[in-house]
């Protein structure tokens, strides 16, 4: 399904230069650039929340608590 987005021009151009240096089209290039930005989006919400846990020291406590828990199963006999 096609849809119309209203872009810039400075934005349109760019997107043809982007098009044009990696011989893809500009439908893919922006496909692309949606994409990347959504996995920026991510990962910054990650790292806010992360940061967040951090910053309550008895939550960081408690994950630091839960690492060591899990660590105990690096070792648990599955390269055998």
């Amino acid at each position: 399904m096609s849809q119309t987005v209203r872009i810039t021009e400075e934005a349109h151009e760019t997107l043809r230069n982007l098009a044009e240096k990696s011989g893809e089209s500009m439908q893919t290039m922006l496909d692309k650039a949606i994409e990347a930005y959504r996995r920026h989006r991510v990962l910054t919400e990650a790292n806010e929340a992360y940061g967040r846990l951090r910053a309550n020291s008895k939550a960081w406590k408690s994950e630091l608590e839960e690492r060591k828990a899990w660590e105990a199963t690096v070792g648990d006999g599955l390269e055998r």
